[in-house]
């Protein structure tokens, strides 16, 4: 297993003062499972790598632990998935970096850096769709590659191990500490045993953040795996938490947004819909499983996000009638194009936030005036409710956020768009509202005759 750490900006072989491993040498570390390596893949004034690599061995792993069952106990995916394993060497290896003491280099040290980590083999079991929303609140921008179990048997799906990888401009310290507490939360097969020393650990690992963070319950629950731990956790956390309530039975924000774009998609008789920048086709797996849509279109300027969309959709060995019920292409959002027109409606899920400011008019044309469907579902964030994150967000939710609005900015401008291309616009909040910020999330419905 893989974890590298690259720092962009000035002088960037500082990194290795913070993480005390000199980038001109590799180091090894013994582990009571195998052993760590540290290493520099690249070195330059304004681009440095680390890398820690896990070499696992299988038999010292079941070597005198009287649960042993059998062969699987030695041939299993542990030597090669990021897992619980790799928290303990990032403890072992970069526990001072994890501190932030950094002495003569306490500056760099307190300072948000831009970096980008990527985790090899992450094993999420299932929960793909969660990797957004726990690591977005963080500040990071979230990317996954993702592999079909079987080229030659596309029909046996994907794999639930992905590659992540995390970009954002955060202090170290906590980027080491995010990933320490976060990989075990997707890997279930912890190889500790889970004690109320554990409580102690993420509170002390996570104390400053998770308190923030909308997936808090969630995060606590699969970190400490038992139901009297996570009490005892959340408790702590958040003394005014509701533990009755086990934190799956809550939608994620992400869930509640999509939720409320097909409820107004179906609300709207529509039976061909385009969703337009349609990233890896979340939106359209929901869609496709109701009947009432018949024609539904993805468009995306990613290349590689279309690609994971045709993969979650399973088009490669789709049928004949999904195959005519769904088609993906590339494009752009901001020039008019003729394969936008036709539509009953359009989807635009927080999208418009990622564009410059100066090319909003011409999404408007684009969309409003070209394709001009009877209804567009359009959502962004509310800016106004980032400060209920408390220090989680630095300005905006996502580094690659050009802008986010307030509620009144958005209502201004859906309304100066409904009035200039012949629509009428409603405005309504998505997720738990606070009685002064409103809800995180702002969606506003057009619709025209």
């Amino acid at each position: 297993m893989l974890l590298t750490i690259t720092y962009t900006g000035h002088d960037t072989p500082g990194i290795g003062f913070l993480l005390y491993k000199n980038p001109s040498r590799a180091q090894v570390f013994p582990l009571s499972f195998g052993q760590a390596h540290v290493f520099y893949p690249e070195v330059s004034d304004t681009r440095t790598t680390v890398a820690l690599l896990l070499d696992i061995d299988p038999v010292t792993l079941v070597r005198g632990n009287p649960g042993t069952k059998g062969l699987f106990d030695y041939v299993n995916d542990r030597p090669y998935v990021s897992s619980s394993f790799m928290s303990v060497a990032l403890a072992k290896v970069f526990g001072t970096a994890m501190t932030g003491r950094a002495d003569a280099h306490q500056a760099l040290s307190d300072s948000p850096l831009d970096l980008e980590a990527t985790v090899t083999m992450l094993d999420c079991r299932g929960q793909q769709d969660r990797l957004a929303a726990i690591f977005e609140p963080l500040g990071y921008q979230v990317t996954t590659e993702t592999f079909s179990l079987d080229e030659a048997f596309p029909a046996w799906g994907v794999s639930q191990y992905v590659n992540l990888t995390l970009t954002g401009k955060v202090r170290l310290r906590d980027l080491l500490r995010h990933l320490y507490v976060l990989i075990p939360v997707f890997d279930q097969q912890k190889h500790y045993w889970v004690g109320p020393d554990e409580v102690d650990k993420l509170l002390r690992m996570a104390g400053d953040w998770l308190p923030g963070h909308p997936q808090m319950q969630y995060i606590t629950s699969r970190y400490l795996r038992f139901r009297d731990l996570t009490s005892a956790a959340m408790a702590r956390l958040d003394p005014d938490a509701d533990d009755d309530q086990a934190p799956e039975t809550h939608p994620t924000l992400r869930d509640q947004r999509l939720q409320a774009v097909c409820d107004q998609l179906k609300q709207s008789g529509a039976r061909s819909v385009i969703d337009l920048g349609c990233g890896e086709g979340a939106l359209l797996q929901r869609l496709l499983a109701d009947g009432q849509f018949t024609r539904l279109t993805g468009m995306d300027v990613s290349v590689t996000a279309l690609h994971r969309a045709s993969a979650r959709l399973h088009l490669d060995d789709a049928s004949d009638a999904k195959k005519s019920r769904v088609q993906l292409f590339q494009g752009s959002l901001v020039y008019g194009d003729a394969r936008l027109k036709g539509y009953d409606a359009a989807a635009v899920v927080e999208v418009i936030e990622h564009m410059d400011p100066a090319r909003l008019p011409g999404f408007a044309q684009a969309v409003f005036q070209v394709a001009h469907p009877k209804t567009v579902v359009l959502t962004t964030p509310n800016s106004e409710y980032n400060s209920l994150y408390g220090s989680l967000f630095q300005g905006r939710r996502h580094r690659d956020h050009r802008f986010e609005w307030t509620r009144a900015q958005f209502s201004a401008w859906a309304e100066y768009i409904a009035a200039e291309f012949g629509y009428t616009v409603g405005v309504h909040p998505i997720g738990a509202a606070d009685e002064t910020l409103g809800a995180s999330t702002q969606m506003a419905v057009f619709t025209c005759d």
